[in-house]
């Protein structure tokens, strides 16, 4: 028997925010603990929230941007469970009228379109944060993150494998950075992925028994996590077994899923709601002024670039998954380049050498990258020169024209300095010119090679090739 897999994300994006939800207390991250608190994060007795406004225009961006409902009316609910690291012993979210609704984005698998549904986004405060440790078997609670404004943002169960969960949640960050809403740090939490996974024989309606996963930290982690989980349901089923409804944690170090708790229900949370919240009521000039600052998204990008700049589709939706590096590249085009020249040393030697960190952290800048593009396009260094250049510019973050003239890089383009050298490498190698000359055109690479070899790498290869066509044949 064979099973369809069906894959729902639950997605957690912090808000850039400088301020709370419902508190005036700093959403910075990395300060000593327990010292962005007020009474209100707190959850001091007799205080009173009060909404931060830029959330709802987070939220109601987030909406328009994957073509969503918005729903003009919707309120707070308390959603009540007990854990160290939620002081109130509920949290403020949203239940069943939140700020958005229905919703759509689309993705690409194996060169095909596939709409993923969006059932709902809702407006809610984060807990705060556990600290194990490694040493005492106690735990530290620090209560910085409670408070900080989440849009939590539900898919519909649309996904069929790991892979389209891969894409999906690659989508919803590249929307949410293009915004400029979450910084989309999944290592600091602001980017949070839960998700619920079940198996089902192809010829069954009703879904499976599912399971849902937490404590996946990368993009990577969701894959191989989802990837295990449905080895792991599939040989249990096949063996007669049944699927126990469960929250799992991810163990990357073990690489496999482990039993964290019994997996709770809406109603298990006992919602209802919240008395010292009024309802939010959107209007339609609310909705249209957000509308009107929203930026150039992923998908319109990415056919800008294809149709600007004669990208490859394959180049265009590389370059545009990451509103950074897409920033990146046309301020390289900027200096004068080809534009697919530098698509291809973005894509080679810049994210190689960047190893997956963020290209904001980059210390070559994309201005430096077009002038060192052009330096090879007009002659004055080779390419393989330029690539030497390159390692020292992400080392250094200097300016490449320096680095050349300091290090004596300088491409040599003097025909009678060449000329020389040509006559001296042919006058050397007898056999080898003997056999050019009977046919063996791809000898030429030999001598330029030699040449090469010669000059430390700095012989213009164009002229190098002229002159070793006219020596050989003469």
């Amino acid at each position: 028997m064979e099973f369809e897999t069906v894959i729902g994300l639950e997605i957690h994006a912090q808000l850039k925010t400088e301020s709370k939800i419902f508190c005036g207390c700093s959403t910075a991250f990395g300060a000593p603990p327990n010292t962005h608190t007020c009474q209100i994060c707190l959850g001091m007795p007799g205080v009173l929230p009060v909404l931060n406004k830029k959330v709802v225009d987070f939220s109601i961006k987030m909406g328009l941007a994957t073509d969503s409902v918005i729903n003009r009316h919707n309120t707070f609910a308390r959603k009540n469970y007990f854990y160290p690291d939620l002081p109130k012993g509920y949290q403020t979210s949203q239940f069943d009228l939140p700020i958005i609704g229905p919703g759509k984005v689309a993705i690409e698998i194996d060169g095909r379109e596939k709409v993923i549904g969006i059932t709902r986004m809702h407006m809610e405060e984060d807990a705060g944060k556990l600290i194990h440790d490694e040493v005492e078997p106690v735990s530290y609670v620090d209560l910085n993150r409670t408070g900080t404004p989440l849009l939590e943002i539900v898919s519909e169960p649309d996904m069929r494998s790991p892979a389209e969960a891969y894409g999906y949640l690659k989508k919803i960050h590249s929307i949410l950075r293009y915004l400029d809403i979450c910084d989309g740090n999944m290592q600091e939490g602001s980017f949070r992925c839960d998700a619920n996974i079940s198996l089902r024989p192809f010829d069954q309606e009703e879904l499976g028994t599912r399971t849902e996963l937490k404590n996946m930290n990368s993009f990577r982690n969701v894959q191989s996590a989802l990837e295990y989980e449905v080895r792991r349901q599939r040989d249990i089923l096949l063996d007669g077994g049944e699927i126990v409804q469960e929250t799992l944690l991810w163990n990357p170090d073990k690489n496999r899923t482990e039993s964290m708790r019994g997996k709770e229900d809406a109603h298990d949370y006992r919602y209802f709601p919240c008395p010292d919240l009024v309802p939010v009521e959107i209007s339609e000039e609310w909705i249209e002024e957000i509308r009107a600052t929203l930026p150039e998204l992923p998908d319109q990008r990415k056919a800008r670039f294809i149709e600007e700049y004669s990208l490859p589709e394959y180049d265009a939706a590389i370059l545009t998954g990451d509103r950074v590096l897409a920033d990146f590249f046309e301020n390289a085009v900027k200096v004068g380049v080809n534009a697919k020249k530098v698509s291809n040393w973005i894509m080679t030697e810049l994210l190689r050498e960047l190893k997956g960190a963020e290209i904001q952290y980059c210390r070559v800048t994309p201005e430096h990258l077009g002038e060192l593009l052009l330096m090879v396009e007009h002659g004055t260094i080779s390419g393989k020169i330029a690539k030497t250049v390159f390692l020292d510019m992400m080392e250094s973050g200097k300016d490449p024209k320096i680095i050349v003239k300091k290090k004596g890089l300088l491409q040599v383009s003097d025909e009678g300095e060449l000329l020389s050298m040509v006559k001296e490498i042919v006058a050397a190698n007898p056999a080898q010119a003997e056999d050019f000359r009977n046919g063996k055109d791809k000898l030429m690479g030999y001598f330029v090679g030699q040449l090469m070899q010669k000059t430390k790498g700095k012989a213009n290869p164009k002229i190098a090739n002229e002159l070793f066509a006219k020596e050989l044949k003469g």
